[in-house]
């Protein structure tokens, strides 16, 4: 005996459902992402293994001083202009093109972070590894 069988009608999947998803994803990812470019420093730091002071002083070393105003002394000698080029060609003239001295940078408390950042800069731009940052040890109050 033959049975008639039922015409079968055609599967389809639905992809509409599965698009919109997408879509919202896409969305989503697009807009929690951030696009802008970090730029880092490179600077090779010392390592401390306690908070003592550093009784060895080198013979020669470069001392940058950034004060509270945001200008720029090198050794004791204050520069005429407080940019970027001018600390670059003191440091340049400065160590003699000896990239192997220490930079020791001695900002004040309340110095603008744009000059301390512009003193780090043009060390890393001149290839100055040994950067030093100098601070006070905290004085606890009785």
């Amino acid at each position: 005996m033959k049975f008639p069988r039922k015409p079968r009608e055609p599967v389809d999947i639905n992809l509409a459902p599965l698009i919109d998803v997408v879509f919202i994803l896409l969305l989503f990812f697009v807009v929690t992402t951030t696009f802008t470019r970090e730029t880092h420093l490179k600077v090779d730091l010392p390592e401390a293994v306690s908070g003592t002071s550093l009784d060895v002083t080198e013979s020669k070393q470069l001392e940058v001083l950034v004060t509270l105003a945001g200008t720029f002394e090198l050794n004791g000698k204050p520069l005429p202009d407080h940019d970027l080029n001018t600390l670059m060609k003191a440091l340049r003239v400065e160590s003699g093109g000896d990239k192997s001295l220490p930079v020791m940078l001695s900002a004040d408390a309340k110095a603008p972070y744009q000059s301390v950042v512009t003193a780090m800069d043009a060390a890393s731009k001149l290839g100055f590894a040994h950067l030093r940052i100098t601070t006070v040890e905290v004085q606890e109050t009785p």
